[in-house]
């Protein structure tokens, strides 16, 4: 029998290949469902990009050379750390595709992220039509800019001239094969990928020909990044440091988050702070209003918030404080690490913050992390230097 390849996805591992009247059918990509996306019309009007403040120098390079690199017809990947200001380095490549009647997608693993780029997008660009789809919000898919979850690729095969990837090392993007796939599907033009903490796999498949890596090592503020400090505490002693933390943070008046590595953790350490902190609440990825509480926390409702690595990404809120609860735990690598240290001092109003690890023991991993940081905080005081 002839070896059978899914027209959809790819696959051929007789392990996700199932069988119905002897008819071969994919059980790799069968769980995406849905309508395919209308064809792209370009929705009239003129093109504004309005951005309430200037780029920096080194944003201003970044962003001529990757619309350069879309005219060229190389795709690119932006290597910048946390705080860079990612998403506005692609508002030129974006502006200048949706002037030429180009499809433009600009895709995130999470839907969360989606929720909050819809709205910063459409900020951006005032006389365009922009859509978000995600799951339970696919009524609409076709407009000028179309944010996306990955997981909604499936319905614009051929389709994007520009596709935007941002969050690349992000679950569930991060080793989904299905979903790698889906992406290659849905450009019909170029892609570019953002990242703060991208792979040694993925730097070695942009350094090919026709593709380009662009580095940005500096805040859009040109602060340094958060050093975290390591607190050490076993047992209940590692609840009553957390508590005299969350306790600083407040009489600081500063709003703050306390990750934690599991759904079960997360409702745990809540139920014991809470009782002496109560102006607080949690958020995980199972918490039906879960955009809600992270709304009011925005407004100022909470004074804080225990969550999972659901909030390791996307937000960004000004004097924001991070603690990471049981930073020894296996599920936190140096990148996750990294970019959670990253929400801190976002703001160009408030760019410094604290990055507290409170854990059993130093991992390497958050010895990696705090190095990693220490080495991007030193180029950019080399870069303060070249500029006197």
């Amino acid at each position: 029998m002839e070896k059978y390849i899914c027209p959809r996805c790819g696959n051929s591992n007789p392990k996700y290949i199932g069988y119905i009247n002897n008819k071969p059918y994919c059980r790799f990509c069968i769980s995406l469902k849905g309508e395919s996306a209308p064809p792209n019309i370009h929705h009239g009007g003129s093109v504004v990009l309005d951005l309430k403040y200037s780029l920096s120098k080194e944003q201003k390079e970044i962003s001529d050379r990757v619309i350069n690199n879309f005219k060229n017809h190389i795709d690119t990947l932006i290597n910048a750390i946390c705080g860079a200001g990612k998403t506005e380095l692609v508002y030129g490549v974006m502006a200048y595709a949706l002037t030429n009647n180009m499809s433009v997608g600009f895709a995130v693993p999470r839907r969360d992220v989606v929720i909050e780029l819809f709205s910063r997008i459409k900020s951006a660009f005032p006389s365009n039509k922009v859509v978000a789809v995600y799951g339970g919000s696919t009524s609409r898919l076709s407009a000028d800019i179309v944010v996306l979850t990955t997981h909604q690729l499936f319905r614009y095969e051929n389709y994007f001239d520009l596709l935007i990837l941002d969050e690349i090392d992000a679950f569930p993007y991060k080793g989904n094969l299905l979903l790698y796939t889906m992406f290659k599907k849905a450009v019909r033009g170029n892609s570019v990928l953002m990242s703060a903490t991208p792979s040694e796999e993925v730097l070695k498949e942009y350094s090919k020909p026709n593709r380009e890596i662009l580095e940005l090592n500096v805040r859009f503020h040109r602060h340094k990044l958060p050093v975290p400090k390591i607190k050490i505490g076993y047992g209940i002693f590692k609840y009553i440091l957390l508590i005299d933390i969350c306790r600083n943070f407040i009489h600081k008046k500063k709003p703050f988050l306390v990750f934690t590595p599991t759904i079960e953790k997360c409702e745990e350490v809540y139920r014991r702070i809470s009782i002496l902190l109560p102006k607080g609440n949690y958020v995980h990825s199972k918490a039906e209003n879960r955009s809600e509480i992270i709304d009011g926390f925005k407004r100022g409702k909470y004074q804080y918030l225990v969550t999972t690595a659901v909030l390791e990404r996307g937000v960004t809120i000004k004097d924001l404080q991070v603690v990471i609860f049981e930073a020894n735990n296996s599920i936190y690598d140096e990148a996750s690490l990294v970019q959670i240290s990253g929400r801190v001092g976002r703001k160009f109003d408030a760019p410094d913050g604290e990055v507290i690890y409170v854990a059993e023991k130093t991992t390497f991993a958050m010895e990696k992390s705090i190095q990693t940081i220490r080495n991007k905080n030193k180029s950019l005081q080399g870069l303060f230097q070249n500029d006197k």
